[in-house]
């Protein structure tokens, strides 16, 4: 009867230490769900209206320039491109300066012409396109302005006719380059800010310049459609054209867009 009473003592013993340490679990989830939006954001600092006013002669032959007028300051979280193209209300043409006042009574049929190409402005940014390398004809506004007597479309704003289309193989970007590989560094410039770079020596800050030049006579010839090499001053119209005196007005765009 001893011997069954300790058998008994032990099974209880084993029963009470398993059951003390027996693991009790409630598991309850939550899911996370993240969404990465593209972001682009352009800040660009410039004033609200750029004057270029032609009262002198010798402004006509050598052109005004406004030194590091805009100043574009570039952050994005995929690959991107920049670029700039002239835009107007098209009340002349839709790849026309608009024309707000008249000067004179020097009318068309004198050789005086109100249809004023935009490409007649140019640009000049401060730093390379490092993102151009597939472009084998002026790939951005890097190069100093020419001279007076020498005619180039190195620096000639493009212009699309106020589409949305941007700048192809030929055309000229500040950033990035037209495509679709999106390598960085061959037509496409690598996500990044402006906030993270050492000083203004960067990829994603840009100072630009602007110069008008009418010629004597004043036919623009620094004019150039998008491939840098078919002119598109107003010697094109006729070999009597010159500019209309008047005022005015058209706009410069700066296009951030993600690289395709």
């Amino acid at each position: 009867m001893r011997k069954l009473k300790l058998m008994m003592l032990a099974v209880v013993a084993g029963f009470c230490f398993q059951t003390a340490n027996a693991q009790l679990i409630d598991e309850q989830d939550v899911t996370i769900t993240m969404e990465l939006q593209p972001v682009l954001q352009l800040d660009m600092k410039t004033p609200n209206q750029l004057e270029f006013v032609f009262d002198e002669i010798e402004e006509y032959y050598r052109g005004i320039t406004q030194y590091a007028a805009t100043e574009l300051k570039v952050s994005s979280s995929v690959s991107w491109d920049l670029y700039a193209v002239g835009r107007s209300n098209g009340t002349n043409c839709a790849e026309c300066w608009d024309q707000q006042l008249v000067y004179g009574s020097g009318g068309v049929t004198s050789g005086a012409q109100a249809n004023l190409p935009m490409s007649l402005v140019e640009l000049r940014q401060n730093r390379a396109n490092s993102g151009a390398g597939v472009a084998t004809s002026f790939p951005d506004y890097n190069q100093a302005f020419s001279p007076a007597a020498t005619a180039s479309g190195g620096n000639s704003l493009y212009v699309n006719g106020g589409t949305n289309t941007p700048p192809g193989v030929n055309g000229k970007y500040i950033a990035g380059h037209s495509g679709t590989s999106g390598t960085p560094g061959t037509d496409a410039m690598v996500g990044g800010s402006w906030m993270t770079q050492t000083g203004t020596a960067s990829d994603y800050y840009y100072t630009v310049d602007y110069r008008i030049l009418p010629g004597l006579p004043a036919i623009f010839p620094m004019a150039f459609n998008e491939d840098g090499v078919t002119a598109e001053d107003l010697s094109t119209v006729s070999a009597t054209a010159y500019a209309q005196p008047g005022v005015y007005t058209m706009y410069v765009q700066y296009v951030l867009l993600e690289d395709q």
